[in-house]
């Protein structure tokens, strides 16, 4: 018989959860061991890891550390934890998650079951058509600046079991590893990337704003996404006052309200209400802003509308230039559809949401991509671009399937 464990974890969790990380896949941690490694043995890896959690002597590894470039230029730092690491935080969430569930907003919706960015933008437009105001603000570093003793504060409100307590506070006080293999401290933030660090910002945030915003505002709806959000206000008045306090109130909590991303906009038509200095924002991808519109009369008119943002494009436009698809000539056309149709179905089923023709920017970016492939590999197409897009056109109408684009936005045209 096993000796009496301190705390009381199922194994089926940590089935569970090792289930839920090979969905998710992603990158070995410090200790370099892929997914694919830790499974050649599974059943002692995991039995390690609940051992060790019920006996309380689980201690998390650095977390990796790794920065990505950020649309406008900067870095924007990843924490990677190992794979038993992340097993051992989804275990947590797992335990943790149906207890916070329906303590949280309704308008949060970052990181949570049955919510959605694209239920985000909905509300948003929708609110935009009511309210004359709105104030977009993102906290600088959110992730990395959350102060432990207020996340705390929060965890153990409504957290009793030891053992969790135990492993949140030892998962915030890992230490980064850094490419050169030294090891930095962190004495606050928990690291954007880690299984179970969205459910530990959303808690210090439902304290930091959305119970305090509900108290202090309730005439102003919201929608945040994690450290992402917009409020709708009355006039602008209400909406200089909204900023003020959401920005002393993010000072309270320790937190840093981003300068050059938080500002106060106008949000009807260009029409009406005279100048403003703001008649646009950006929220979680999409541009909001005045655009034409047709009614039920199939008359023309201005609205304020979401649609795929001039940044969101010019960063899948990025991606496909990565792709370097014009040389892969060695390859078939129904090669290419294999290869990128999933990640092109992952756009329009996001950005097509909304103001659907303002997408053709990128699907028409990638049918140009198809055809100079087209004219590299056949020797009757080289030199001639037009006749190339007349051939794509023809293949587009015999295989409308072969790209999400072409069966719902239409063949590519040759202008």
């Amino acid at each position: 018989m096993e000796p009496t464990k301190s705390f009381s974890i199922s194994k089926h969790v940590v089935l569970e959860a090792y289930r839920r990380v090979k969905a998710n896949r992603g990158g070995p941690g410090v200790d370099r061991v892929s997914l694919d490694l830790y499974e050649t043995n599974l059943r002692k890896n995991l039995y390690r890891v609940w051992n060790r959690m019920s006996s309380g002597s689980y201690f998390p590894p650095s977390v990796r550390r790794v920065e990505i470039p950020k649309a406008n230029g900067g870095r924007r730092c990843l924490g990677v934890p190992t794979v038993s690491d992340r097993i051992a935080q989804t275990v947590v969430k797992i335990y943790l998650e149906p207890h916070l569930e329906p303590l949280f907003h309704k308008d949060s919706y970052g990181y949570r079951p049955g919510k959605s960015a694209k239920q985000a933008i909905a509300v948003t437009r929708k609110r935009c058509w009511n309210y004359d105001w709105v104030v977009e603000f993102d906290i600088k570093g959110a992730f990395d600046n959350l102060d432990h003793e207020l996340l705390m504060k929060a965890v153990r409100k409504h957290v009793s079991d030891q053992w969790i307590l135990l492993y949140i506070e030892r998962w915030l006080k890992a230490p980064f590893q850094t490419v050169d293999g030294k090891q930095e401290a962190r004495t606050k933030g928990t690291p954007q990337g880690g299984v179970v660090s969205p459910l530990l910002m959303n808690l210090f945030m439902h304290y930091a704003f959305d119970v305090w915003m509900s108290r202090n505002f309730p005439q102003c709806p919201f929608a945040r996404y994690a450290d992402d959000a917009v409020i709708h206000c009355r006039n602008k008045m209400e909406a200089e006052q909204v900023i003020h306090a959401v920005e002393c109130r993010l000072k309270d909590c320790k937190l840093e309200m981003h300068p050059e991303k938080s500002r106060v906009v106008y949000c009807k038509d260009s029409r009406r209400g005279g100048i403003h200095p703001n008649i646009q924002f950006t929220f979680l991808g999409f541009c909001f802003r005045p655009r034409e519109a047709v009614n039920y009369k199939k008359e023309r008119f201005t609205s304020f509308l979401p649609a795929v943002s001039p940044a969101a494009i010019k960063r899948m436009h990025n991606v496909m230039r990565r792709w370097h698809l014009p040389k892969q000539t060695l390859g078939t056309l129904e090669d290419l559809s294999q290869r990128y149709n999933p990640i092109l179905s992952g756009w329009w089923n996001y950005f097509g949401s909304f103001y659907k023709t303002e997408c053709r920017k990128v699907f028409s970016h990638f049918d140009r991509h198809l055809a100079l492939w087209a004219r590299r590999k056949y020797k009757k197409l080289r030199g001639h671009k037009r006749q190339s897009m007349h051939w794509l056109g023809r293949v587009a109408r015999s295989l409308p399937n072969l790209f999400i684009h072409w069966r719902v936005l239409g063949i590519p045209s040759a202008g």
